[in-house]
């Protein structure tokens, strides 16, 4: 004779089957979701449960400033680099282009602007270990 199969899913090993009930105030449960949603974990049961039981619990905070700060930064430096691709097709016309005397002329200005471009680049480094000494870093610790 066959065993008669029940349908569903296999049983879990370890089932969790007892339950604890417990309420709270409008400020606390607005304190309880915000850490909820800090902690990164998917269901609230487990969060309760990691609570209970000291688990280590990730906390990831993003800082909104420090985030536009860096996309700012990384949108400069795209620019700036797009000026170096310029700055080389703009000598190649002008050696195809010109005599020497203008050529020797239009480099000399183009290399005015590009010293006034890497004082800048040099201000904006400085300007950013600054704001990762005094800033960021000060919110790591």
């Amino acid at each position: 004779m066959k065993a008669q199969h029940k349908g569903g899913r296999n049983p879990k090993l370890n089932r969790a089957v007892h339950r604890y009930v417990f309420r709270l105030t409008d400020t606390e449960n607005t304190r309880f979701l915000s850490l909820f949603e800090q902690s990164g974990l998917d269901t609230k049961a487990k969060f309760i449960v990691s609570l209970l039981f000291e688990r280590r619990i990730k906390s990831i905070k993003i800082d909104s400033g420090a985030n536009e700060y860096t996309t700012k930064l990384s949108q400069f430096f795209a620019q700036f680099r797009a000026i170096g691709v310029n700055y080389n097709q703009v000598v190649k016309v002008l050696h195809t282009n010109f005599s020497d005397k203008k050529t020797i002329l239009y480099i000399a200005k183009l290399e005015k602007h590009t010293l006034e471009l890497a004082t800048l680049c040099k201000e904006i480094l400085i300007l950013s270990k600054q704001f990762e000494a005094e800033y960021l870093l000060k919110k790591e610790n």
